[in-house]
């Protein structure tokens, strides 16, 4: 018996940085949504206990490193299941581009032991489980839209966007998650984005307002360290895109464009300069 599950990239919305907390993560506020940029997942039940992960690509661990491994290490030894498993990524996520590429593929490897294994594991008690992985584990377990609290593990489910076009863009530069983080001074931010702004333009389906509400304060670190960020940014811009921001902590930038007949010179235009562009649907 063979198990496929889909683990789409996420984008965020919003992201926003209230403070350092004492264990030293950071309190978060962010809305995050998924988009129809997916890496695919094959598994199938080994005989022996053992967990055995492939890839297409060369650029990935495929050891204890890789977040699918920990996921599916973390379910065999909870649930004490002394089966092993053969798992294939088929990855099409950019790594290292804050997209949650890794977070997806974890949450998808507990979706699918949970039903290759008929563990019974309800979608609550899998999110946290997802939360000893990583902050945005429960997230991807869950998918949908949602505002994000605490760590990034505490989830409100709300309205998803309106339907439209997303181009995102990945310089070919890779970002420390844990150095934007640690370069950023919370207390001093002069700007915070307005959660309840975001959520009331998501309740009234209005794409525009969903554009003018855009913002990550991650940006202040990270378009200074990178200033291709920056120019990727701007370039959206001035090519057309409705609303433009950095996902996470980047290098990724992703556009908001409501009229396909933008796309063309969109992904043109930014293909110019940088080769990892994509086209893709919000998935609602």
């Amino acid at each position: 018996m063979k198990i496929y599950e889909k683990a789409p990239a996420k984008i965020n919305l919003l992201l926003d940085v209230l403070r350092k907390r004492d264990d030293g993560y950071h309190e978060v506020e962010m809305i995050m949504t998924m988009v129809d940029l997916a890496d695919r997942l094959e598994m199938e039940e080994l005989p022996r206990d053992t967990i055995i992960i492939s890839s297409q690509v060369g650029y990935i661990p495929l050891d204890e490193k890789n977040l699918a491994f920990q996921a599916a290490r973390l379910i065999k030894e909870r649930y004490n299941v002394s089966k092993g498993v053969y798992i294939h990524l088929d990855k099409k996520i950019p790594v290292a581009a804050g997209l949650a590429g890794g977070s997806s593929d974890a949450a998808a490897t507990l979706r699918g032991l949970n039903k290759l294994w008929g563990l019974g594991i309800s979608t609550e008690e899998l999110s946290e489980l997802g939360s000893e992985l990583g902050s945005d584990v429960p997230f991807c377990v869950k998918g949908g839209t949602a505002i994000a609290r605490g760590r990034g593990e505490k989830l409100e489910m709300i309205a998803a966007p309106p339907q439209c076009w997303v181009v995102l863009a990945k310089p070919p530069i890779n970002v420390s998650t844990a150095d934007v983080y640690g370069r950023l001074r919370a207390n001093a931010l002069s700007f915070h984005p307005s959660i309840a702004g975001m959520k009331a333009a998501l309740d009234n389906g209005s794409f525009y307002d969903i554009c003018a509400r855009l913002g990550n304060v991650l940006e202040t670190v990270t378009l200074e360290l990178y200033p291709e960020v920056r120019q990727l940014k701007e370039s959206m811009l001035k090519l057309g895109a409705d609303g433009v921001l950095m996902s996470g902590s980047g290098p990724t930038v992703f556009g908001l464009v409501s009229k396909e007949a933008k796309l063309a010179r969109i992904y043109n235009g930014l293909r110019g300069f940088c080769k990892e562009v994509y086209v893709v649907r919000m998935l609602t």
